[in-house]
């Protein structure tokens, strides 16, 4: 990169009239001297201040810029004036940077030698007779320059996925069908018995307690019976509520009995067993 550097040559600094220095603490250093009080103008030091020109890749690269920024035609180069713009830079670019200034002399010699050559009177070339013209070997150069240079920025402006780095990509295998555990079945019975003795053991049973009344169901099987001349022993047992209810009915039938309140009979041995009442009612 070309660099020149912008040193102006102020008038140094000039620093208010103050009291004297307190404490002797240094506000700033300058240079790697102490400042024990502050500038009242802004100074510069001559080697502060560096300024960065334009940014060329060679010889041809200055010389399409001088030529393209003019809006010069490139087949037909006004040498003097472009000769005189690239030598000031190469003056300016001189005087801090010898070894990269080199480069640009060469060129800057080749301008000054066709610009001489110009001046002299036209000489024909000797294979096809026509006039050579000194600057067609540097228009050529330039041109397959430019046409360098925009295919290098078509590049550039590619996407950079697949020309600096590659998409990482990973397989990763998929099995289409699950796969399942292998289970052995007497495994699985073993578990399921396990299970069962486990129910077993935390088992509960609730006992609930119900208050049946005897008399009360020797007045159900009275009801019953009456108004009827004889009804069949299982008749009077109510099956849909459970056995206490079975036993306290055929208690409540032995009490009746017992008090000749009614009659159980049976006209011979594994025939129908009926019941009635044993008195008439009024």
């Amino acid at each position: 990169m070309s660099s020149a550097e912008l040193a102006p040559e102020l008038a140094p600094e000039t620093v208010a009239p103050s009291p004297g220095v307190v404490d002797q603490v240094a506000v700033a250093r300058l240079y790697g001297e102490p400042l024990f009080r502050m500038p009242t103008d802004l100074y510069i030091p001559p080697d502060a201040l560096e300024v960065f020109l334009e940014a060329f890749e060679g010889p041809l690269d200055l010389l399409l810029y001088l030529i393209r920024r003019q809006n010069f035609n490139i087949l037909d180069i006004p040498l003097a004036s472009v000769t005189r713009q690239y030598l000031d830079y190469v003056e300016q670019i001189r005087r801090h940077n010898l070894e990269l200034a080199s480069e640009y002399l060469l060129m800057a010699a080749m301008l000054i030698e066709i610009k001489s050559r110009m001046l002299l009177p036209p000489r024909k070339s000797a294979e096809s007779g026509e006039v050579e013209d000194p600057r067609a070997e540097l228009v050529r150069r330039l041109v397959e320059y430019e046409q360098i240079k925009l295919g290098a920025a078509k590049l550039d402006a590619l996407p950079q996925l697949g020309r600096d780095f590659l998409r990482a990509q990973v397989h990763i295998e998929q099995s289409l069908a699950p796969r399942w555990p292998d289970v052995n079945p007497d495994d699985l019975r073993q578990a399921w018995r396990e299970i069962l003795q486990r129910a077993r053991l935390n088992q509960h049973h609730t006992i609930s307690r119900e208050q049946l009344s005897v008399r009360e169901h020797m007045s159900i099987v009275l009801r019953r019976l009456q108004g009827r001349r004889f009804v069949e022993f299982h008749e009077l047992f109510d099956t849909t509520r459970g056995t206490p209810v079975l036993v306290v009915t055929f208690i409540a039938m032995l009490e009746l009995a017992r008090e000749r309140l009614l009659e159980v009979t049976q006209a011979e041995a594994f025939a129908p067993i009926y019941v009635r009442l044993g008195y008439t009612p009024s």
